[in-house]
């Protein structure tokens, strides 16, 4: 129970008199009676009774200081900066109470602030530097821990971070924190070793070699024993970190004739402790040892030549020395850690020197019985094949006559998920992977035609299922080339189509039940209809996400080639969530497919409200993004309004207008300017995967002809009203993007009002408009308008310019050579440099154009 304050005056006596301590006065309310009991001690004649006063007083701050307000405390203050003026035994007391009402971490906080501001503002230190770094470092490492109920809210780490910027602020202090540093790893406390080293590896980056070099055997003796005993997760990643850091340090150096290699002597310390662990892959030290070599080879080029060139050979003659699977997976595995250490970038230049006894060894592996060792063969040939130059194509072969039988013969899930992954690898960047796939494809059908067999058991199914499983998984992960896909697909399509042939009934094969499981599969995830499926329960593949969204494909193949008399159901909720990915997801194939699938379903929707506003309600949300030049959507948008577009304009739309209107507008547009005069080619060129006859779609006849007689005069208005600039081309392509879809018979009779604006647009530096106005202008040639014979002069001056254009043509099918034979000796001159053309197919078309106008106006010629 607290004294009762009755009591106070007596106790302060005793205590000041030497007869009591001050244990009984710490149980009372401090407050301001507390210091006018004492009052009279404090003003005692005799020098010890007023330190007693003081003691007295500051122990019980000591205790209880935070229960002061800011006015008692700053009475405090004065009153203990006065006593600092007192006799010499005094000061100590008083010291003592100062100390009590300055500890808040507030305080401290501040104080680290300031001396950071010091440091990093560049003020020189001189002589101080030292007085410096003690002041600030005997706080380090923080063990500070706030109170459960601290209203400041202060933490350790704001605290530890602080000081942390402070010591690491200047090399200056390099001389003084390793050391610290040092002494500090060898503390029993954890959260100790993980600040120094987190502080190690912090400083480094601001050092060079000469503030390190002193310092390396004890740094790294540390940092050793750290990675080799500890015990803590934490402790080994920020001590592995360490070590990448002070490499990355030393790499940095610059060698001189007269100073020694500071990176060299780290590594052989690091290859001294550490390399002769990696011949005994039976005992624990291996791993440890594995872990500090790889840190530093990930730290630079540098680092990462020294330390291959001494471990690869050694690793490769230890796994062929070893018999043992278990032995051999490890070393293996240390070679798959050592290549995802390093970068990318770095991969390819560590390693090319070992490539081939790094085929050696996963090949060997691939052919154990061991699956772990399979595992992890097929691993390391994934990272192979991911850098460049590490496969030859001999190796891919073999790795494809691995990887397949691996396949056929081996019926481990891990081994199969594995060799699927790497088959992935492969794909991305070998198309010889193609021979892989065919593979694989040639097994479906010969397991295919097996399970037909009546004579076939079900055990013998049951494998081929499995069987026909793992092919399709690989198939799948393999089918990202297009060459791949081409290949493919014809197969799979007879493999379906003999395994439904007989045994499907004419429900399970309607056209409108196949739609209406599509359509709840992809809003629904409704999976109950795919037989043997292992997808999870509730799929969301029209959810933005890259991986899923891009079955959208298969949506659209499904519901847009339908009959337009099959009714899609929940079409409107379907359109709405298509929408939603087109206009939001970032991966192209995924929201292009998206845009093409709702442009698809709207070009068969029925006339009437409910379309009109459906496409209202698209355009105002298009629109929006394309208004906003901050967007990052635009390019979605753009691709949903012009596959939009060109559904309404098959089907004669009135609301066509309102989109084209649109995307004139855009051709001035300073982003999507040449994307929106591309467009023009896509609403004018039939598609042939969607919106074409063949899937049922609502196409007009002479819609081309239609749009062109609409807008070509808006095309030519907007050119002669648009600002020289990189703007105007935009017209001239759209304009010949228009023109070379057109019928040949209509270009003909077109484009003699024309032939100003396309003449215009040879001199486009645009190599696209060049080809399309060349293509347009082709037809006209054969039998050229008066209009054209009188444009001459400047066709050929456009034409001439073109000789050393990749766009070069010959044009010498005109059929009234009188009108040209006067710019013969021009064109003869303008072709001869081309035929010095690095391009075997520009000399190709130069010798060949040349030879033909030498021969215009000969009696043999035209």
């Amino acid at each position: 129970m607290a004294a009762d304050s009755s009591l106070l005056p007596s106790l302060v006596e005793e205590y000041v008199s030497g007869l009591q301590d001050s244990k009984s006065l710490h149980t009372v309310n401090v407050n301001f009676p507390l210091l006018l009991c004492s009052s009279l001690s404090l003003t005692s004649s005799q020098p010890h009774t007023r330190a007693r006063g003081v003691q007295l007083l500051s122990e019980v701050l000591q205790e209880c200081y935070g229960v002061f307000t800011v006015a008692e405390v700053e009475v405090l203050i004065s009153f203990y900066e006065n006593r600092l003026k007192d006799h010499h035994v005094v000061i100590p007391p008083v010291l003592q109470g100062l100390r009590a009402l300055v500890r808040d971490p507030r305080n401290l906080l501040l104080a680290f602030q300031v001396a950071k501001n010091i440091i990093h503002r560049g003020y020189e230190l001189g002589s101080f530097t030292e007085e410096m770094f003690e002041v600030t470092s005997c706080y380090f490492p923080i063990d500070f821990a706030p109170p459960p109920n601290d209203p400041h809210g202060i933490t350790r780490e704001e605290l530890v971070v602080t000081l942390r910027d402070v010591l690491v602020g200047t090399p200056k202090f390099a001389e003084f924190l390793l050391p610290l540093i040092i002494e500090k790893l060898d503390s029993d406390v954890q959260s100790a070793k993980l600040d120094s080293l987190q502080t190690l590896t912090a400083c480094v980056t601001g050092y060079e070699h000469k503030d390190l070099a002193e310092f390396l055997g004890g740094l790294w003796a540390s940092l050793r024993r750290e990675v080799f005993q500890t015990a803590s997760e934490k402790i080994e990643s920020a001590s592995l970190a360490a070590v990448t850091a002070l490499t990355s340090c030393l790499s940095r150096s610059v060698l001189k004739s007269d100073s020694e290699d500071s990176l060299h002597s780290f590594l052989e310390l690091v290859l001294k402790g550490c390399k002769h662990h990696l011949c005994e892959p039976d005992l624990k030290l291996v791993w440890p040892s594995a872990k500090l070599l790889q840190a530093a080879c990930s730290a630079s080029n540098r680092a990462g030549h020294i330390i291959t060139s001494a471990v690869m050979p050694l690793l490769t003659e230890q796994y062929h020395s070893r018999t043992e699977c278990s032995h051999r997976r490890t070393l293996l595995e240390v070679v798959q850690k050592f290549m995802q250490a390093v970068k990318p970038r770095q991969s390819s230049d560590l390693f090319l020197a070992f490539r081939p006894s790094l085929c050696s060894m996963v090949f060997s592996a691939l052919v154990e019985t061991n699956a772990s060792l399979q595992i992890t063969a097929a691993s390391v040939l994934t990272l192979l094949a991911q850098q460049t130059g590490l496969l030859l194509d001999s190796d891919i072969e073999l790795a494809v006559d691995h990887l397949t039988r691996l396949l056929l013969t081996e019926d481990d899930d891990r081994v199969s998920l594995a060799v699927v992954e790497c088959v992935g690898a492969l794909a991305d960047v070998y198309v010889r992977i193609s021979m892989f796939c065919l593979n694989l494809i040639n097994v479906l059908i010969m397991t295919e035609v097996m399970d037909q067999d009546n004579n076939t058991v079900a055990s013998e199914q049951s494998s081929h299922h499995a069987l026909r499983q793992r092919c399709m998984a690989a198939l799948a992960m393999a089918s990202t080339q297009p060459s791949v896909v081409l290949e493919s697909t014809p197969v799979l399509l007879e493999v379906l189509s003999s395994a439904h042939t007989g045994n499907v009934s004419g429900e399970r094969g309607s056209t409108g039940q196949t739609a209406s499981r599509a359509v709840s599969l992809f809003l629904d995830g409704d999976v109950s209809f795919l037989p043997d499926n292992s997808f999870p329960s509730h799929l969301q593949l029209l959810k933005v996400g890259i991986l899923q969204s891009q079955l959208v494909c298969l949506l659209m193949a499904c519901v847009c080639t339908l009959p337009r008399s099959v009714e899609v159901p929940q079409i409107d909720r379907l359109l709405s969530q298509l929408e939603e990915m087109s206009c939001t997801c970032s991966h192209q194939l995924s929201y292009s497919s998206a845009a093409k699938c709702f442009a698809g379903l709207v070009n068969k929707r029925p006339q009437g409200d409910s379309l009109d506003r459906l496409i209202q309600g698209t355009m105002a949300r298009v629109c929006s993004e394309l208004d906003s030049t901050s967007s990052p959507l635009r390019s979605q948008a753009f691709t949903l309004m012009i596959w939009v577009a060109k559904a309404l304009l098959l089907r004669y739309h009135p609301l066509i207008t309102t989109l084209t209107d649109k995307l004139f507008s855009l051709l001035t547009d300073d982003h999507l300017g040449l994307l929106a005069a591309d467009g023009f080619s896509l609403l004018m060129t039939d598609s042939v995967d969607i919106l074409n006859r063949s899937c049922h779609a609502d196409v007009r006849i002479m819609y081309r002809q239609r749009f062109f007689s609409e807008n070509s005069p808006k095309l030519v208005q907007g050119f002669n009203a648009a600002r020289q600039g990189k703007k105007k081309p935009n017209y001239l392509k759209a304009l010949s993007n228009i023109v070379e879809k057109l019928p040949k018979q209509v270009q003909v009779t077109e484009l003699p009002a024309l032939l100003s604006l396309l003449l215009e647009a040879l001199s486009c530096p645009d190599q696209g408009v060049q080809l399309s106005t060349l293509s347009c202008l082709q037809p006209v040639l054969v039998d050229p308008p008066p209009a054209l014979i009188q444009q001459l002069e400047a066709l050929f001056s456009r034409l001439l310019a073109l000789t050393s254009s990749p766009s070069m043509v010959s044009f010498t099918s005109f059929a009234v050579y009188k009108y040209v034979l006067p710019f013969r000796a021009r064109v003869l001159r303008a072709l001869a440099r081309p035929l010095d053309d690095r391009k075997r197919l520009v000399r190709q078309e130069a010798v060949q154009a040349r030879a033909e106008w030498f021969l215009l106006g000969s009696p043999g010629g035209r």
